[in-house]
């Protein structure tokens, strides 16, 4: 009767997890006029995002209360990234590409959790401004006690030119490179380890002429080539999402102004990046994408100028969802129990489990 006992009480739980759905709900945020680009969390509840009026603001409870931290007139905050509790990185996209943006810095940093920022030094090329960072983090053995290495790789921009930063030293030190001979903006990056990654990129500067281009390296960022290609002009890629090792997504942007032209479409890849198919999203010359963002291999959305839309089959049939307009970047983090995640566009919302 004991065992009986266990096993119904097991399947019950078991049931319950699987009929529990993800469910994303608006935050009380500041209003703000446009697309907001990006989000960041170290745990469930503290996390910090940004905006294009060089805003910055903090929460401690999980985003049910939000702080202004900083707001630099003249600077367009793209991308956010945090290594904890007090150290981050904050990139601009730069200027000449949106109107009343000054600011020529491309990347600013804190040790106070965001209270105070400074321009950050690098060697290398000008980089004009920054719409993406992803964080390696790399285990070794240090003096007999397991220890990791922090790696970072920041990448833009939207509108050209297109630039690499790199630090191997949790952000003490950086270093750029151009990629004009490998593509003309770039949007996002997602690095497996320090040598192996992919970066979203656009062929041409002219979106006329432009189609989606994926990157890969395996070097560290020192050299890349091409794993995917668009056929189609007015394209760019855009964000990119790996739920597994294997399994990745990345959406694809139409421009084209021919109201004929409907069909919107991601690029998934079922081998680590190394090869791409195209799949369908919708047929809405309206849709066009910006964020994703995956909980497993099968489970994951997609964000576009109007609302959303979520796939529970990998990407072979997508229903609407609301992720608010313009949703620009979904985050998804392993937590403690279970995976929690927050999105940004022109509102910021939140993951539960109901």
């Amino acid at each position: 009767m004991k065992n009986l006992l266990v096993i119904i009480t097991i399947t019950f739980f078991s049931s319950f997890a699987e009929a529990q759905q993800a469910v994303w709900t608006k935050l009380n945020t500041e209003p703000y006029p446009g697309k907001q680009d990006d989000i960041s969390f170290i745990n469930e509840n503290q996390g910090w995002y940004v905006n294009g009026l060089g805003s910055i603001y903090k929460t401690l409870n999980g985003g049910q209360t939000w702080e202004k931290l900083v707001e630099m007139k003249g600077s367009f905050f793209r991308t956010i990234a945090f290594l904890n509790e007090q150290v981050g990185f904050v990139g601009t996209v730069g200027t000449d590409y949106f109107p009343n943006v000054t600011d020529t810095i491309p990347l600013y940093g804190t040790s106070d959790g965001g209270k105070t920022w400074n321009p950050v030094p690098y060697s290398g090329p000008y980089v004009k401004g920054l719409c993406a960072m992803d964080i390696v983090r790399e285990q070794f053995i240090n003096h007999g006690q397991i220890d990791f290495k922090t790696h970072i790789y920041a990448v833009g921009r939207v509108g050209s030119p297109a630039n690499l930063m790199v630090s191997h030293d949790a952000g003490k030190t950086w270093t750029s490179r151009a990629m004009d001979s490998d593509a003309q903006m770039l949007f996002d990056i997602k690095m497996f380890d320090k040598n192996t990654g992919i970066a979203c990129a656009a062929s041409d500067a002219d979106i006329t002429k432009s189609n989606a281009l994926i990157l890969r390296t395996e070097d560290g960022g020192e050299t890349w080539f091409k794993v995917y290609q668009s056929n189609r002009p007015f394209e760019t890629t855009w964000k990119v999402s790996f739920p597994t090792a294997d399994v990745g997504y990345v959406t694809i942007q139409s421009y084209n102004p021919d109201p004929i032209i409907k069909q919107q479409r991601i690029a998934k890849s079922t081998d680590g990046g190394r090869t791409w198919k195209e799949l369908n999203l919708v047929e809405d010359s309206g849709a066009r994408e910006f964020g994703v963002g995956f909980l497993n291999e099968n489970h994951g959305f997609v964000g576009t100028v109007n609302s959303g839309f979520e796939t529970l089959d990998g990407g072979l049939t997508w229903t609407p969802v609301d992720l608010g307009r313009a949703c620009n970047k979904i985050r998804i983090y392993e937590g403690n129990e279970r995976q929690f995640g927050f999105a940004i566009g022109v509102d910021v919302l939140k993951l539960e489990w109901r």
